[in-house]
């Protein structure tokens, strides 16, 4: 029998073992822009590089595989919602979504921002 503890531990070593640090991020700020810094610090701290952290634009999305990190919930996030892109599409880009509105995705993990 396991004790809460445990299990906890177990769980978090399995969705910590889920992510690949070696892909792309694709960082979601929803104009939050003074929140950049410190959620580029919170992705660096889960394992991101710097270099994997790439700021989301309408005109270009990622590859399966790859993630997303949002700051949740808009306007006063405090939490970065990290997906993995299972899915693009070709789709006609519409308006600040622009092509990501292609892109069908999974939750992973929050994590605080």
């Amino acid at each position: 029998m396991r004790s809460g503890k445990i299990d906890l531990a177990w769980s978090i070593t399995v969705i910590m073992a889920e992510i690949n640090a070696q892909k792309n991020i694709y960082l979601f700020t929803h104009g939050r822009m003074d929140l950049q810094e410190k959620a580029e610090n919170a992705l660096i701290a889960k394992g991101f590089s710097k270099e994997k952290i790439v700021m989301a634009m309408p005109n270009k999305v990622g590859e399966v595989g790859d993630y997303m990190a949002m700051l949740w919930r808009p306007p006063t996030p405090d939490q970065i919602k990290i997906q993995e892109i299972t899915k693009v599409v070709e789709v006609e880009p519409e308006g600040m979504i622009g092509l990501w509105k292609g892109v069908s995705k999974d939750d992973i993990e929050d994590i605080p921002l």
